[in-house]
C-alpha cells in the first residue's frame, strides 16, 4: 500500500511539474505587404481611384479584379529577391513593376514564429509605351516593415 500511494504522489508531483503555460501568438507578426496609394497626376496631393483595376503578379492568378480604388496592399514573395506585377486600368492600358528587395527573417517569439522584412527596395517599371501611370515615388524604399501608412505613391 506504500509503494502505490508512493507511486501515486510521484505520478501527480510528475504531472502537475510537467505542465507548461501554453504560448499563443499574439503579436500578429504578419509580413508586410507593399502598399499603394494612387494620385492624381494632374493634383499630387489628391488621392485619385483607379477604376476597373486589375493586378496580377507575372505568371500567377489575379489578386485584385476589376476594383475601384484608391490604395492596394499586394504581396512580395518571400522566397525571391524580386516579383513582378502587372497594374492594367481597364482591359487596354498595363503596365508592368519590378520590385527588387532583399529579405531578412526576424523572429518575433516562440509561439508566432518568424516573419519577413524587406530590405533595400527597388521599384522598376518596365513599361514605356501604352501605359496609364505615369511617375511613382519613392523608387527606393530603405525597408518595408510595417502595413500602418502607404509606401509607394502612384501618379496617374
Amino acid at each position: 500500500m506504500k509503494k502505490v500511494s508512493l507511486l501515486v504522489l510521484l505520478l501527480s508531483t510528475f504531472f502537475i511539474v510537467s505542465c507548461e503555460k501554453d504560448d499563443f501568438c499574439t503579436k500578429n507578426p504578419v509580413t508586410p505587404n507593399l502598399i499603394l496609394r494612387f494620385y492624381d497626376a494632374e493634383n499630387p496631393t489628391a488621392l485619385k481611384k483607379v477604376d476597373s483595376l486589375y493586378v496580377w503578379a507575372k505568371e500567377k492568378d489575379s489578386i485584385i479584379i476589376n476594383q475601384n480604388t484608391d490604395s492596394i496592399a499586394i504581396p512580395l514573395n518571400t522566397l525571391s529577391n524580386n516579383t513582378i506585377y502587372n497594374l492594367s486600368k481597364g482591359t487596354l492600358l498595363s503596365n508592368q513593376f519590378t520590385i527588387t528587395y532583399n529579405t531578412e527573417e526576424e523572429f518575433v517569439s516562440r509561439s508566432c514564429g518568424f516573419r519577413v522584412i524587406f530590405n533595400n527596395v527597388a521599384i522598376t517599371n518596365n513599361s514605356t509605351t501604352n501605359t496609364w501611370i505615369q511617375s511613382f515615388t519613392p523608387e527606393t524604399l530603405t525597408t518595408i516593415n510595417h502595413q500602418s501608412a502607404a509606401h509607394v505613391k502612384v501618379y496617374h
